[in-house]
């Protein structure tokens, strides 16, 4: 019998039989101005719909932060973005710019540029509460059935301190610096904004409707070693998932990096599964060696960005030879690793997604 989209995404989270694998085509905002024609107007949600696609939509989390000393100021203009910080009589200032082909934020300046910095922010982090916001409840709830039987609904809670920290915060050069000269004060920020995370979940977990909670954390060992997951990431994540779990509802990671040395303690991570699994060349994980290493875990991901600017038979001919490899398809959800590339037209998606209809699955 024919599933939707929404029953298909929950099995295979499940690891329950699924009539066909999931695809999931990771657009974002720079996808459909590439495009040509129709397609150059469609929304994201209307892309996904004429794809064929099972979409994996992001809601909100339903809090609001609340400062009782500190006082945060932000500007916008579409281009620039600043946030200042006022705390414990210090000021940070960054400054992030649009790129408009990608339709993406990069950092120019970070809020952490010298040491006393660290103690400004921790005493701002400290000073951070969060509240319900119910009209992010309302919403979610108004995106949930729009979104219907088209897929299934998540939220995120953020970042762990230590990606926090050298994607953010302080930079990955800048931030490894201020880490290893000064590591006390450093590490009383990680555990704070630690804290502050687990104050903000505390509110997803007891008011947002939404049942899958990701951590955004973009790990890749291109930005630290094993040992530094180990010691840094590896605790938070823990505390994050367990709490999720006891809630009831399912922890899921967002790392879209290079993955391979950390396999080993993934496999251990209390996670539901792993989202934007992304095979070489941009990331260096097969989906085989995920399902090796992590055998209960749930993957999104199989493929990579380079792939999906070859022909469609190409792509078909990867994919299908990665999962004749796997000993079986449960917890399998295909999707374009990371964000999927404006040069790959609509055209070459849905054939795919149409192959993929038609593969015989192995439960």
């Amino acid at each position: 019998m024919e599933m939707t989209s929404k029953q298909r995404l929950e099995a295979a989270f499940r690891f329950e039989p699924v009539d066909h694998l999931p695809f999931w085509p990771k657009f974002d905002a720079a996808y459909a101005p590439y495009q040509r024609g129709r397609f150059r107007e469609m929304s994201l949600q209307e892309l996904h719909r004429w794809c064929g696609s099972d979409e994996h939509a992001f809601g909100p989390a339903c809090f609001r932060p609340v400062h009782q000393s500190a006082v945060v100021e932000h500007y916008d203009d579409g281009l620039v973005r600043r946030e200042t910080i006022h705390a414990d009589g210090g000021t940070l200032t960054d400054e992030w710019h649009f790129d408009v082909p990608s339709h993406a934020w990069h950092p120019l300046e970070f809020l952490v540029r010298r040491p006393e910095d660290i103690d400004v922010l921790l005493a701002a982090t400290e000073d951070l509460e969060f509240e319900f916001a119910p009209e992010q409840h309302a919403q979610a709830l108004k995106e949930t059935r729009d979104l219907g039987d088209g897929g299934i609904m998540t939220c995120s809670l953020g970042t762990s301190p230590f990606m926090d920290w050298i994607e953010h915060i302080a930079g990955v050069a800048n931030g490894y610096y201020l880490l290893y000269d000064h590591p006390d004060r450093v590490e009383k920020l990680f555990d704070a904004l630690h804290a502050a995370n687990l104050r903000r979940l505390e509110v997803i977990l007891t008011h947002c409707p939404i049942d899958v909670v990701y951590s955004i954390e973009n790990t890749s060992t291109t930005l630290m070693s094993p040992a530094i997951f180990r010691r840094y990431c590896y605790p938070y994540l823990v505390e994050y998932c367990q709490a999720i779990n006891d809630a009831g509802k399912m922890p899921m990671m967002h790392m879209c990096g290079t993955l391979h040395g950390l396999l080993d303690q993934l496999a251990t991570l209390p996670t539901h599964g792993f989202e934007a699994f992304t095979s070489a060349p941009v990331g260096d994980t097969a989906i085989q060696d995920g399902r090796k290493a992590c055998p209960d875990s749930v993957f999104l991901g199989g493929t990579n960005a380079t792939l999906w600017l070859e022909p469609a038979d190409e792509i078909i001919r990867v994919i299908k030879s990665d999962l004749d490899a796997l000993p079986h398809h449960r917890g399998i959800v295909m999707t374009s690793g990371g964000v999927m590339p404006p040069p790959c037209p609509p055209d070459t998606i849905r054939r795919v997604r149409d192959w993929l209809a038609s593969y015989p699955v192995r439960v």
